[in-house]
């Protein structure tokens, strides 16, 4: 037990309460955030004299990929940036700097990084079924931080011939519990819906929601309405998860609006949005240019969807996404190396580096059109801020982000070094809006920490996770998010006076719900004797592994509040 801490006297910003009040004193006992003791002669173990400095729930990032099988791809792939690894001091003896580090650090490193920055919670967005047992063991070496993650279910083959056979949709659901339950996850992702198979069966693009898949005669909009309703039925914690068709063409808004449209009144939640909303013509890549206005105002009008915008940096990255269709084409555009994969009866993905270049106009209408997309969304309730790590930029660039968000003389600077048409391309410059640090600390923590249905994080009212950040002001707004002066974890104070001292294993987070009846396993398990090459007792996880995983209750369980709601922008 960490024994009671009090934080004492700080500038406490918790959204979730509608609190940024200087002083305020905080008090965590055994790793829960707690109420002000009634007695004064209460004596902590412990107090921090956060006088003077900013107070923040640990941080919360919804979308990023830092394990299973796209991330040792990638490393495989990349063998070069173990290098930045080498010769660095041991992280347990100072803080490691939000610095390039390369885009996929080893588990162990990943941990220390987030821990450095002030970030406290981590979820992976999509790991392929196959792939769970290996992501589950390399969250588990990531210190430092709660982990959870999310299933790829959008090109299953047991669900597309589901959806062929014209069966009941309570057929779909217990697909999706299964999904869920076998692997360990806290929901699922959706990715090309469709598309994927498309592309494993070399046939043509699927650009339409309304296309057919190969084979099956089925939809994208099938796929995704039959899953956004499951998802919704079973409760999930975390909304469907949406990589949607088009991703990076030029004029794929409208595919973006339509599928919106077309899922209107559900939950959703769209990743890194930035990719999803351009003009332009789709024969002509360079003439991406950004088309965000419309896709805003849905959102604006829609509080049941959330966003991560996916925020493109300039630097070296590398690309890895599910969608394989995507990375080919990509790698077509830039001549670079790619390594893809097709995942038996699942899914598909591509690897390949990639450098987001300011001298690139395409590249600099991107970096624009992420940040559009946070400036002009009213409610930022429903958008949480990512960079697709490391599809966009490295985690390790939040920091950059966040100047960019904070300071509209540093934007505006920025931008004048890029070139002339991408200020005719994007509506950038006529954005003057800064945001506050407590709206940072809503995308930042307390809104990523709802859309995930994590109830216990993102805040900092009794019953809590003693998840704390503790930053330095300063006008320089990379240097404060870089280096936070203290970080709790569970109570545990792990960064003390910028360095990394204790080193807590963390924990990982699944959704609750009991194993599923015979009744509704035996449909599935008779498809996957018929399909699958591994035996059916290999399906699953294992009860020793879901043993020691942290269990979520259902969404419907949970105190949501509407994020449209007068409280939830207060």
């Amino acid at each position: 037990m960490s024994g009671l801490l009090k934080i004492s006297g700080g500038r406490v910003i918790d959204p979730a309460h509608g609190i940024d009040q200087n002083p305020m004193d905080l008090w965590i006992l055994d790793g829960k955030v707690i109420s002000p003791p009634d007695s004064l002669d209460v004596k902590p173990d412990r107090t921090i004299d956060a006088r003077g400095f900013v107070v923040m729930p640990g941080g919360v990032d919804v979308h990023c990929h830092v394990s299973g099988a796209k991330v040792d791809a990638s490393r495989f792939l990349r063998p070069e940036e173990r290098r930045l690894e080498l010769g660095r001091s041991r992280p347990d003896r100072g803080i490691l700097s939000s610095g390039t580090l390369g885009s996929c650090p080893t588990s162990a490193l990943t941990g220390y990084l987030y821990s450095g920055m002030g970030y406290t919670s981590v979820n992976d967005a999509a790991i392929a079924p196959s792939g769970a047992f290996l992501a589950h063991h390399e969250l588990a070496e990531t210190p430092l931080v709660d982990r959870s993650f999310l299933t790829l279910a959008g090109n299953h083959r047991y669900l597309m011939e589901t959806l062929m056979r014209g069966e009941s949709q309570s057929k779909v659901e217990s697909f999706v519990r299964w999904l869920v339950w076998r692997t360990g996850s806290l929901g699922i992702k959706v990715v090309n819906p469709g598309g994927i198979e498309n592309w494993k069966q070399c046939r043509p693009r699927i650009s339409d929601i309304d296309d057919r898949v190969s084979h099956f005669g089925i939809t994208p909009r099938m796929i995704l309405e039959s899953l956004c309703m499951a998802a919704q039925q079973i409760g999930l914690p975390h909304a469907v998860h949406l990589h949607g068709q088009n991703l990076g063409l030029p004029g794929n808004f409208n595919t973006t609006l339509k599928t919106l449209e077309s899922i209107a009144g559900l939950p959703v939640h769209l990743a890194h949005v930035q990719f999803h909303s351009y003009g332009g013509d789709p024969d002509d890549p360079a003439s991406l240019s950004a088309s965000v206005e419309l896709l805003v105002d849905h959102i604006n009008n829609h509080p049941e969807v959330t966003v991560d915008v996916g925020q493109v940096l300039f630097g070296p990255t590398t690309i890895m996404t599910a969608d394989g269709a995507t990375a080919q084409y990509l790698s077509g555009l830039t001549r670079g190396k790619l390594l893809a994969e097709h995942v038996e009866l699942e899914t598909g993905c591509g690897v390949m580096p990639i450098e987001y270049k300011d001298t690139n106009l395409v590249h600099a209408v991107q970096w624009a059109t992420g940040l559009e997309w946070f400036l002009r969304t009213d409610n930022p309730w429903q958008t949480a801020l990512s960079t697709d790590h490391p599809n966009g930029a490295s985690f390790t660039a939040y920091p950059e982000l966040i100047a960019l968000l904070v300071d509209s003389n540093y934007r505006r600077e920025c931008l004048s070094r890029l070139p002339e048409a991408v200020r005719e391309r994007t509506g950038l410059r006529d954005t003057t809006r800064e945001m506050s640090l407590s709206e940072i600390a809503i995308i930042t923590r307390a809104a990523p920490a709802r859309m995930l249905g994590l109830k216990n994080k993102g805040h900092l009212g009794p019953g809590a996770d003693g998840d704390v950040t503790i930053y330095q002001p300063s006008t320089d707004i990379r240097q404060m998010f870089s280096i936070p002066r203290w970080v709790i974890k569970s109570g545990e104070i792990v960064v003390d006076d910028t360095e990394i001292r204790a080193v807590p294993a963390g924990v990982t987070s699944r959704f609750d719900q009991p194993e599923l009846d015979h009744g509704e396993l035996e449909s599935i398990e008779r498809w996957w004797n018929e399909n699958a090459t591994c035996n059916w007792s290999f399906a699953t996880i294992g009860e020793k592994l879901r043993s020691t995983l942290n269990p979520v209750p259902s969404r419907i369980h949970i105190e949501k509040k509407d994020v449209g709601t007068a409280e939830a922008k207060s």
